[in-house]
């Protein structure tokens, strides 16, 4: 008799008669009731979209602050409006995930160093505030140069230039705390990537923000838009690389289903975009182009970071397979 959890062997015994060879079948990642083993985020395409803004209003702030630094006015003009348009679009998207708009009020009640939320919260409550005044500062040449409204446009460029040094100055924890949010979760595809997702979203947003800048100055005033959509398409290309490549079966979700199809046309557009960048230097419709191939592929590169955390918690093995190695390294 064969016994139940073994096959019959063919050409008898091996090894000079070690018994039957018992045959394990091939583990089927299950979890009770067809249930994956953590719970899939309960975010929605809204919250995808909202990393993208972010990242555009993080990118365009620190354009605005250089140029107006610089004395390059349009190029200012580009990025603190759209910098205040990613940030009306950002509240729109976080309202919408919320519910009510008394949700995220209530979050500003407490600050906790430890939660990303807490501080992600408070962080895009300050940029907000310093990228909507200095993008209101925009508006003081139309202003009458006569009574309390002529005193405010005197006042305005000033405020304006505070409000986008303070934008600047938090833009990079702007463009990065959504990448240690959802990295502290235990979504397997995400929480692997810690060390590298902030890069991947610090990339993106400088590769957006000079996009606009690209799109919305011209040549002769977007020579630091040029240099920053460039670097920031090689950074995010560069960290995105290693987390397809570089964390063992995590990186598989990020490669298959529809985040690879989002990853793989993220790439094309990024690194045409880049091109496009150094080539349109004297032309206004191919920098035009390169921003917006900048923009669609910083766009792909956040859906399809959602979408490969979503592909990990809903299969069983990308969380019990690398458990399992981490055991047997012990």
């Amino acid at each position: 008799m064969t016994k139940p959890d073994q096959a019959p062997q063919k050409g008898g015994r091996r090894g000079g008669g070690k018994g039957d060879r018992v045959m394990v079948p091939p583990a089927e990642f299950r979890s009770y009731y067809g249930r994956p083993v953590v719970k899939a985020p309960v975010w929605t395409h809204d919250i995808a979209a909202y990393f993208f803004t972010g990242g555009l209003a993080a990118g365009s702030a620190l354009v605005a602050a250089g140029a107006d630094l610089t004395k390059r006015p349009a190029l200012r003009t580009t990025g603190r409006l759209t910098a205040l348009a990613a940030i009306v679009a950002s509240t729109y998207f976080l309202v919408v995930d919320l519910g009510r708009p008394s949700r995220f009020l209530n979050m500003l009640r407490v600050a906790k160093p430890t939660s990303p939320m807490s501080m992600g919260t408070w962080v895009f409550s300050g940029f907000s505030a310093a990228a909507g005044l200095a993008a209101v500062a925009e508006a003081a040449p139309y202003l009458p140069r006569r009574g309390a409204l002529g005193l405010a446009a005197r006042a305005l460029p000033t405020a304006g230039r505070a409000g986008g040094l303070a934008a600047a100055a938090l833009a990079p924890a702007m463009a990065t705390y959504t990448a240690v949010l959802i990295s502290d979760t235990a979504t397997p595809a995400w929480h692997a990537a810690y060390p590298r997702l902030p890069f991947v979203f610090a990339g993106s947003a400088l590769a957006s923000g000079g996009a606009a800048g690209l799109i919305g100055a011209p040549t002769a005033q977007a020579g630091p838009a040029r240099t920053l959509a460039v670097a920031g398409a090689a950074l995010e290309l560069a960290a995105t690389h290693g987390v397809e490549h570089r964390m063992g079966l995590l990186s598989e979700p990020y490669r298959t289903g529809r985040a690879g199809k989002l990853l793989r046309a993220a790439r094309v557009l990024t690194a045409a975009g880049a091109v496009g960048a150094l080539l349109g230097s004297r032309s206004r419709t191919v920098s035009a182009l390169a921003g917006g191939a900048l923009l669609a592929g910083s766009l792909a590169t956040r859906l399809g970071v959602f979408e490969a955390g979503k592909a990990s918690a809903e299969d069983p093995k990308y969380t019990v397979v690398p458990q399992r190695e981490r055991l047997g390294s012990l």
